[in-house]
Parts: C-alpha cells; structure tokens; sequence
C-alpha cells in the first residue's frame, strides 16, 4: 500500500507515496506518529488506523519535467 514516507519537521507534515495512487501530504503530524509509523509491522494497517481520517491530507500532483523546445 505504501511505497515511501518522508517527514518535515519544520513543517510537520508527513509526505506518504501510495503505489498507484500517487503523492498525499498530510499536515499537523507529530513526529511520534511517522516514528510509529515507520516502526510498524504493517504500514497499512497503521495509517489506516492512526492517520487517515485523523489530519487533513490533501493529493500532491506529481511535478512535470518540461524540456526546452527544440
């Protein structure tokens, strides 16, 4: 389900990659719940449990690479 989890501590937001899904940023994490997070024996089963539903999360469209026109 999850592919990669980064956090910002400046800006206490937990950065979550879903595979086929994309890129979701979630706001007013603590760093406890990403620790648990990458700790748990189930990734899944964890966000499912203590982060969807629970911050607000909001879908990062991936960024687009444009080449000079030739």
């Amino acid at each position: 389900m999850l592919d990669r989890a980064v956090y910002d501590e400046d800006a206490a937001t937990l950065s979550l990659w879903f595979r086929g899904r994309g890129k979701y940023v979630y706001s007013g994490v603590p760093r406890a719940v990403f620790e648990a997070l990458a700790a748990a024996q189930s990734a899944g089963r964890y966000f499912n449990e203590a982060i969807k539903g629970r911050f607000e999360g909001r879908f990062d469209p991936a960024r687009r690479r444009f080449r000079p026109q030739a």
